[in-house]
């Protein structure tokens, strides 16, 4: 290449460049199959929490409790979100975790496993219990009409936040959820469909 009076010479073809909207396409287009991504992800986590928190219990049947203290730790420590589901009390065996009222017809509640039987004078059948990371077992007997359920699942630390609702709240706060998820799950579905549409009249366009 020379030049001459200032000037460059010799033959020129036309010159192809990406313009700054060219350039930004890809750009966009990453940010937005992560944020497609990301809300993806954060339906799945908000429908499983759905229904391991509300929808599954309420349709059992079971009755959700709070670990308060570290009877049962490490496996269930404070703040774990207990699920009890109701069962005949001749079903229970060894080794089985139950929920169960402290004094018959009482409100308190302690979970603890079952590491034995025994029976009243009369013959009544009673449950022997005990707390994992407690040194000797709970003092009393406990009796069929005192167990409130044996524990179908948990989960850590959601206790904290059921605490936090409070248990009077706690029906109010479950339609507010299920309202939320629905409407979210509604938003989702109308911007991909939406999204989907665009991306039609893009390509028909070009």
């Amino acid at each position: 290449m020379s030049f001459a009076n200032g000037r460059r010479s010799g033959s020129h073809g036309p010159v192809v460049g990406v313009t700054g909207s060219d350039s930004a396409k890809p750009v966009r287009w990453g940010w937005a199959t992560a944020g497609s991504f990301l809300n993806i992800v954060v339906l799945v986590i908000a429908v499983f929490a759905a229904l391991v928190l509300i929808v599954v219990p309420k349709a059992t049947g079971s009755q959700t409790y709070t670990v308060l203290t570290n009877s049962m730790a490490p496996k269930f420590p404070p703040g774990t979100f207990l699920v009890v589901k109701p069962i005949s009390f001749d079903e229970l065996k060894y080794g089985d975790v139950v929920t169960f009222q402290l004094h018959s017809g009482r409100p308190e509640v302690e979970t603890h496993r079952i590491v034995g039987f025994g029976a009243t004078q009369t013959g009544e059948k009673t449950l022997i219990t005990k707390g994992d990371n407690n040194g000797s077992n709970d003092a009393d007997p406990v009796h069929a009409l005192q167990v409130k359920g044996k524990l179908f699942y948990a989960v850590p630390f959601v206790g904290f936040v059921a605490n936090a609702l409070g248990n009077a709240d706690r029906d109010l706060w479950t339609k507010v959820a299920a309202a939320g998820l629905i409407g979210y799950g509604a938003i989702m579905i109308f911007r991909s469909v939406r999204r989907s549409r665009n991306r039609g009249a893009q390509a028909e366009a070009a």
